[in-house]
């Protein structure tokens, strides 16, 4: 049962995963018109499902790079296998509950912060507060770059500046060859650009994102001894992950898709082709290697760079700082969720406890699902002016028309 409840929590992150993201490869292209918006996000959902099953590096990261499983001969440690697992399930329960929250309430406010970081940081917690400090694989053996340190942390620095400098550049260069150009010209050739530059976002998103839910499950099957091979992926894992996140992408994200697309910075489709040309060019590259990396890092940091590199171009730097901040506080807030609803569920102990803990993530998210209501955002009005409001996702309140005298 508690394994159960693991593998349903597991696809629910998932889920949120789809639709916080969904604005990483499409919010460019809905905010120059190159698609319709529920045209993109059905796009986008389709090209998640294919690409989650493109490749398993990042999914074997999950797996093996947070939690210490290995003994010093390479197989799972038999403390964490004990009384069926339970303890390593409920710190993966706690970890998944951190990461479901703050991503929830990041996208309430219509911040594009990292599920990933998220994911990691509710895990991290949750680790440290039910094995320790050691209980958390660091380091990796040593000998390389591995672990949360090389895996998770350098990525989450590296990528957005890398994808910024890439972005800055091919922005640049496109603007200086179609210099005198008439615009409704390169607008129109750009268009389809976007589409293809979008649709690959899309399918690197897939490979990158849906293999960390893949990973969870996979570790909460190895701790019920339902699985011990620590270099493959079950098939219905890859299927049930690739279908949530193909899902939750479809739903859409309005709040992010807006703030991504109308609030950084004023987006043409240039601009929209070099910025998500080199988000994917960046999240393939990474995923390859098997680095879990923000795909929305890279993506805010390409569209950051693409208004940085076009001649003439505002960049809103209160929106972005806001951006930053919360990237910043990510991990260790959803740290702090993680460790906390570990403790809750370990007062509690056994089934009960997990039930427990499951129950307070149905209540939160149907707290801020209700106050999402207040100021509904979605494909109707996302591409609205940006009105520099405080709350990011914000728009513009109608003004009633007045008759004539």
């Amino acid at each position: 049962m508690i394994l159960a409840l693991v593998v349903l929590t597991a696809l629910a992150f998932d889920f949120t995963n789809g639709f916080h993201d969904t604005a990483n490869a499409m919010a460019t292209s809905i905010a120059t018109k190159a698609l319709r918006p529920k045209t993109a996000v059905a796009l986008s959902g389709i090209l998640n499902l294919v690409g989650a099953f493109l490749s398993v590096e990042v999914a074997l990261t999950v797996t093996n790079a947070v939690v210490k499983i290995q003994d010093k001969t390479g197989a799972p440690k038999a403390e964490l296998l004990a009384d069926g697992g339970n303890g390593l399930m409920m710190i993966i329960l706690a970890g998944l509950v951190g990461g479901i929250i703050w991503n929830l309430l990041t996208w309430l406010f219509g911040l594009p912060s990292s599920s990933s970081h998220a994911l990691f940081g509710g895990l991290v917690g949750a680790c440290v507060a039910g094995l320790g400090w050691a209980g958390v694989n660091w380091n990796g053996d040593g000998s390389k770059l591995d672990g949360v340190v090389g895996k998770v942390l350098l990525p989450a620095v590296l990528s957005p500046v890398i994808a910024a400098l890439v972005a800055a550049v091919g922005t640049w260069i496109i603007f200086k060859i179609t210099a005198g150009i008439a615009a409704r010209f390169t607008d129109k050739g750009f268009r389809w650009g976007q589409i293809g530059s979008a649709s690959l976002v899309s399918l690197a998103h897939g490979t990158n994102d849906a293999q960390k839910t893949m990973g969870v499950i996979t570790l909460a099957l190895i701790a019920s001894g339902h699985w011990s091979d620590l270099e493959n992926i079950p098939l219905w894992v890859k299927v049930s992950a690739a279908v949530a996140i193909a899902l939750g992408t479809y739903l859409g994200g309005w709040r992010i898709i807006r703030t991504l697309g109308k609030g950084l910075t004023d987006i043409n489709p240039p601009q929209g082709t070099a910025a998500q040309s080199g988000a994917a060019a960046v999240i393939l590259a990474s995923s390859h290697l098997g680095f879990a990396l923000s795909t929305t890092h890279v993506a805010t940091g390409s569209v950051l760079g693409s208004g940085l590199g076009r001649p003439g171009a505002t960049v809103r730097w209160a929106v972005a700082g806001r951006m930053v901040a919360a990237w910043m506080i990510t991990l260790p807030a959803a740290g702090l969720i993680g460790a906390v609803t570990w403790w809750v569920g370990d007062a509690v102990g056994g089934m009960a406890g997990a039930l427990v803990v499951f129950a307070l993530l149905v209540l939160a998210s149907g707290a801020m699902w209700l106050r999402s209501r207040s100021g509904r955002i979605d494909h109707e009005n996302v591409n609205d002016d940006w009105d520099g409001s405080p709350d990011l996702a914000a728009v513009p309140t109608p003004v009633p028309a007045v008759a004539a005298n």
